[in-house]
């Protein structure tokens, strides 16, 4: 039996979703529920790929020059000292990038986010509520508009 793809149904989900940040042509902005680095967005690319490279032409440079949007919004709207695009897929083959914001007072702000244990990450403490959700995805809407 061959395991369901975890993005795709994350995908079909989103309409009603408060994270979703906006829709664009070839892919989804939403938040993390989980703002281990405040800000962090992942893209979800809508073609069911797990590589860029199968992307072609037009559909890849589309692709990766909305994720830039995606985090020239993140970055005017939390002003981190710097931006990680990570392009992973080990745990889910889909094609999806984490958008995550690094600031300087973090306690390794040379190493991968990926090293803090996920049970810290994803904590509680982390997680949003309905008001910080509504207020951070507004804040890097506004930033996604106003780049248009």
């Amino acid at each position: 039996m061959q395991k369901k793809c975890g993005v795709c149904q994350w995908i079909s989900e989103l309409k009603t979703s408060p994270f979703l940040i906006k829709e664009f042509s070839t892919g989804y902005a939403v938040l993390s529920k989980y703002q281990y680095n405040k800000g962090y967005v992942l893209f979800l690319c809508k073609n069911h790929v797990t590589e860029l490279h199968e992307l072609k032409g037009e559909v890849r440079d589309k692709f990766l020059h909305e994720l830039a949007l995606v985090g020239e919004a993140i970055f005017k709207t939390v002003k981190p000292a710097k931006m990680n695009y990570e392009l992973l897929g080990n745990t889910e083959p889909h094609l999806h990038c984490h958008l995550i914001p690094r600031y300087k007072e973090e306690r390794s702000p040379d190493r991968p986010v990926w090293v803090v244990k996920k049970n810290i990450r994803q904590s509680k403490k982390y997680m949003l509520n309905e008001k910080d959700v509504q207020k951070l995805r507004s804040k890097i809407l506004g930033n996604l508009e106003a780049l248009s």
